[in-house]
């Protein structure tokens, strides 16, 4: 029977356990396996959920309230707002080459393609568009003439911009890649602010009867599966041709071509 001394001596050699966070692609990839099984095997709490926010009568009566409409439209304006920052610095780049970038070129790369990827391509284009899922207001039980369509399933009940999966969760969940990326001392800050933010966005698309709670669930787990493959590219583990000062130093030759100027060979290529 081992002893106490050879049982710490192993758990040493071993290293401290590695939390499900330490994993984040397969933390998030988990997580939208289990969703999908969840909503698959009990679809009563995607009716359940959105009944909620129903009266007979008047429908999913909070979609007309001001304050929830504009905190809805508020999701759209952050985006934005990140976005227009992004190529502000950028220009500011290319118009004074030989200072460094505001933002270190690899992650303006990694939140403009995990943008462009995830809620752009995947949830918009792909699947909103392509999987046919009524919204909770067009559901019969819920006032509309189209009948409940599980997770997953594909069908032809709505032929454009459908309820599967949500795409202003997917927008306002991608906010939390931020996290990532600013100072140290703001990251759990950054975090803990948008990820409450975007689920508030999420209850509201579902208190709107635009979404089922399976909708914005499976959006922000595919959200955060994008952003997780994404910060390990271009980020954390990027290849060479990817890696910052590569990009800073192509940044620096561009901007110097626009302002007919020879460009520097000093930095690397």
């Amino acid at each position: 029977m081992a002893t106490k001394e050879q049982g710490d001596q192993a758990y040493a050699r071993a290293g401290p356990a590695r939390l499900p966070w330490s994993y984040p692609i397969s933390a998030s990839l988990l997580f939208v396996v289990v969703v999908s099984a969840l909503f698959l095997a009990f679809p009563g709490v995607d009716l359940w959920t959105s009944h909620l926010f129903y009266q007979s009568g008047d429908g999913f009566f909070l979609r007309h309230d001001h304050a929830l409409q504009a905190f809805r439209y508020s999701g759209r304006i952050a985006v934005i707002a990140v976005v227009a920052g992004l190529v502000v610095q950028l220009v500011i780049k290319l118009a004074k080459p030989e200072r460094p970038s505001y933002v270190p070129p690899s992650v303006t790369l990694f939140l403009f393609s995990t943008l462009i990827v995830g809620p752009a391509l995947l949830v918009n284009v792909l699947l909103k568009d392509h999987w046919g899922r009524p919204r909770p207001n067009a559901v019969d039980l819920f006032g509309g003439d189209s009948p409940y369509v599980v997770v997953w399933r594909i069908t032809s009940y709505c032929d454009t911009n459908c309820s599967f999966v949500s795409g202003e969760t997917a927008s306002a969940f991608w906010l939390t890649a931020l996290a990532l990326v600013v100072p140290k001392p703001y990251r759990l800050p950054v975090a803990f602010a948008t990820v409450i933010y975007a689920t508030l966005i999420s209850l509201n698309r579902i208190a709107f009867g635009g979404h089922f709670l399976s909708d914005v669930l499976l959006a922000a787990g595919l959200t955060l599966l994008v952003i997780a493959v994404g910060y390990r590219l271009f980020v954390a583990h990027p290849p060479g041709w990817l890696a910052n000062d590569r990009l800073e130093a192509g940044l620096t030759r561009f901007g110097q071509r626009l302002h007919g100027r020879e460009p520097s060979d000093a930095e690397p290529r």
